[in-house]
């Protein structure tokens, strides 16, 4: 057994799962946290005072406060590759000191940031752009796809925009059908500008431009977001339109850099002010609140709960709002990406698990698609229900039934039906006791989403703190892409 499972908190929780919850008793009222316009309320859980008890030790034990105060201090905490952890930094107020090695990188995000403001204002003021596509993968498409999407009731401008992510030469072809080369504009998102599907996908986009409007013209329709000035200058960007980021942000991290850019050409640069705004009240908040007073570690340690003692594997996030339709795909690769890990930071194999199987779809599709196995099913899924109680387009009785659908399905998981509200038929028994958490946002603004994206980032931190992996590298993708190249040859 490992030094963790070892601990007395760990032992005092694996005793007290053996425990029976019944979720249609009385519920502790006091399990909520609200912070400016959003509330996490965890009062449907397989949880008492006792177990938040325990669980509160468990991460005083694997020093949780610690931690946070190391990744804001820049330490290096991706010790895999010996880098500080700093996308926080790229939301940091503009006065803060953050030293790198003896530098204070915040000269270098803010000359970062005003570059991407100019560019973005100059596109926006000149109209001369109706269609962005955005070629990356990975971090460099996930999270922008998800905020652009996302914050469509803010977009301000006339254009539309495209992501392209797949090798698959029908995500390209399909995106180029509905743009016109003349007032197209290429956003080629990675940082080495190696990737090799990113780079096939550009050199087709790259042909077929310039095959409309000749050589010249590539210099002014596409922009790097990369570090790799010579392989942008051979491809013929102008390296007055590239936009660099740094090696401690990491992909899946990186939608407050210049990743963020179709964000920016999308929303301007006030609206996207707002978002990093959101973004930083979390990690006040994150740095600042008592451990369970703290909206991100207490999710993060619920999430812990089911994993380990529970032996509950999988996690649903089920948003109630169509403009968060990718934002289950962007924790996929947040949660599974990060945590997805089995040796620990001492370079030992885990006996414990970690990382929660993530999936979602937004509601009411998901009722009538996966929602049965939710409630009747074998597998106790635990559930995130996210609701946005402001509507972007007030029609009828619409919102007050996506309102209405949003709270009935996490207290029909709670409670369930017994076989005699069943009118005694086996099939219509629900068991209930089935844990879920609602987080209520006022409305889904950019300074929201910032804030959702934030909580995300830090409860997954958190896990991969009491967990003790690091949750920052990501060989695991590695070795399928070297076998990849091997097989083209």
């Amino acid at each position: 057994m490992s030094k963790l499972t070892q601990s007395a908190p760990w032992q005092a929780l694996q005793k007290e799962s053996a425990r029976k919850f019944d979720l249609r008793g009385k519920r502790n009222e006091n399990y909520h946290i609200a912070l400016e316009g959003m509330e996490l309320d965890y009062t449907r859980h397989l949880v008492d005072d006792t177990i938040l008890s325990h669980l509160e030790s468990l991460a005083v034990q694997q020093d949780v406060t610690g931690w946070i105060r190391k990744m804001f201090a820049a330490d290096a905490i991706n010790h895999t590759e010996n880098r500080t952890v700093l996308h926080t930094a790229l939301r940091a107020d503009e006065e803060a000191e953050i030293l790198v090695d003896g530098k204070n990188v915040m000269a270098d995000i803010l000359a970062t940031k005003q570059r991407l403001y100019e560019f973005a204002d100059k596109i926006r003021s000149e109209g001369k752009i109706k269609s962005v596509i955005n070629i990356g993968i990975g971090g460099s498409d996930l999270g922008p796809k998800m905020v652009t999407e996302a914050l469509k009731p803010f977009h301000d401008t006339c254009m539309t925009f495209h992501f392209v992510s797949n090798i698959d030469s029908s995500h390209l072809v399909e995106a180029l059908t509905q743009c016109e080369p003349e007032s197209t504009l290429f956003i080629i998102a990675s940082k080495t500008f190696t990737t090799i599907e990113t780079l096939t996908n550009a050199e087709t986009a790259r042909e077929w431009l310039v095959k409309s409007l000749g050589e010249a013209a590539v210099a002014d329709h596409f922009v790097a977001v990369s570090t790799a000035t010579e392989k942008v200058t051979a491809f013929g960007i102008d390296p007055e339109n590239m936009f660099g980021f740094w090696d401690w942000v990491g992909g899946r991290y990186s939608v407050w850099s210049a990743i963020g850019l179709p964000i920016i050409l999308a929303i301007g640069p006030d609206a996207f002010e707002d978002f990093l705004s959101g973004a930083r009240a979390m990690d006040n908040h994150f740095q600042t609140a008592p451990l369970m007073q703290n909206m991100p570690v207490v999710m993060g340690l619920l999430g812990v709960w089911y994993r380990n003692f529970l032996n509950l594997p999988v996690l649903a996030v089920l948003p109630y709002d169509q403009y968060l339709q990718y934002f289950a795909p962007y924790l996929q690769q947040l949660d599974m990406e990060s945590n997805g890990k089995s040796i620990d930071r001492d370079g030992n194999p885990v006996d414990y698990e970690t990382g929660p199987i993530v999936f979602g779809e937004p509601g009411t599709n998901g009722q009538h698609a996966f929602y049965q196995l939710l409630h009747q099913g074998t597998t106790v899924i635990p559930c995130d229900f996210i609701i946005t109680h402001t509507p972007q387009h007030p029609r009828g009785d619409h919102h007050k039934i996506l309102v209405a659908n949003a709270n009935a399905q996490p207290e029909a998981l709670a409670v369930g039906r017994n076989i005699t509200e069943a009118d005694n038929n086996i099939y219509r028994v629900f068991p209930g006791n089935r844990p879920s958490n609602i987080l209520n946002i006022e409305e889904l603004t950019p300074h929201a989403l910032g804030m959702l994206i934030a909580l995300y980032e830090h409860k997954v931190f958190t896990q991969s703190i009491l967990w003790n992996i690091n949750a920052f590298d990501q060989f695991g993708v590695e070795l399928g892409k070297e076998m990849a190249i091997k097989m083209m040859k």
